[in-house]
């Protein structure tokens, strides 16, 4: 094989990594994004029920005691 052969095969190898490299940082930034949106989506849930808590709490005239409401099996 001559040095040019050898050359065109290395350059075509390097080609192929760059390929797969960029197919894979595409999946990783695809994933990144979807993950992303998922974490933004339990914020927005939590966020509500932090505030459905809120106003729970806010409605009960007596604050809740664990020693006031222990089960009949107690």
């Amino acid at each position: 094989m001559d040095s040019k052969t050898a050359l065109e095969n290395r350059v075509t190898e390097l080609e192929i990594r760059q390929a797969l490299q960029e197919d894979l940082l595409q999946s990783l930034s695809d994933t990144i994004a979807r993950l992303q949106q998922t974490l933004d989506l339990q914020q927005a849930q939590l966020r509500l029920l932090y505030n459905r808590l809120q106003d729970k709490e806010q409605d009960d005239d007596a604050s809740y005691s664990l020693s006031e409401n222990i089960p009949p099996h107690y």
